[in-house]
């Protein structure tokens, strides 16, 4: 096929490069604000995708990301492929701390305590969350037996809290890239309109130039 990679990763490449992308972070990072500046829309439409994207990814709808995304950026008339880019704010990198800082802020606004050892097994939380609900979910068709209570004591202790304590540093991160997003793309979008005048000015001026001239 013509657009097979010529270099196919194997699962460990495609697992290394996630964590660390080829070429760096930086490198990354760049490629992403060149495909935002890119984006055939209005700069706030882009905006407003962008930020979309990122707001979600404050949230512990882990594995709902990407859609939760789309969702928002459909209601506030986003970019859709912007809010997908959004969404990479949380990643390998930033995963542990967005957490940390969304449970230790939500335990705090909800007036209790948080269990260190609660943060620092987060990730088994959730993991076991999503077996828990796998399993509840083969029970309808099957003769096992539906156990909520883990769920339960979950979502009391991991899912409300993180919830509540990702909702307001979302907004002001989703707020700040809306800006920075909307800059980005005015200035690309008017210097890209800049060259091309240029550019027809320039075949005007030439003799010859256009289809009269040939």
């Amino acid at each position: 096929m013509v657009f097979r990679r010529r270099d196919r990763r194997t699962p460990w490449r495609a697992a290394a490069e996630a964590v660390y992308p080829r070429g760096g972070w930086m490198r990354a990072l760049n490629y992403i604000k060149h495909r935002l500046r890119r984006l055939p829309d209005s700069p706030e439409k882009i905006g407003r995708g962008m930020a979309a994207g990122v707001f979600i990814s404050f949230t512990p709808l882990y594995g709902l990301h990407f859609i939760g995304g789309l969702v928002i950026a459909k209601l506030i008339r986003g970019n859709l492929i912007a809010s997908l880019i959004g969404t990479f704010i949380n990643n390998f990198v930033t995963l542990v701390p967005i957490s940390a800082m969304a449970m230790a802020l939500g335990y705090w606004i909800l007036g209790k305590e948080l269990d260190a050892h609660l943060v620092k097994d987060l990730g088994r939380y959730f993991s076991e969350a999503g077996w828990d609900l796998w399993h509840n979910f083969w029970a309808i068709f099957t003769s096992e037996t539906m156990d909520w209570a883990g769920l339960r004591v979950f979502f009391r202790e991991v899912f409300v809290p993180y919830f509540v304590g990702g909702v307001g540093p979302g907004v002001l991160i989703a707020v700040a890239c809306y800006w920075v997003t909307v800059q980005l793309a005015r200035a690309y979008q008017a210097g890209r309109r800049k060259a091309l005048e240029e550019k027809l000015s320039q075949l005007r001026k030439t003799p010859g130039a256009g289809p009269m001239g040939r």
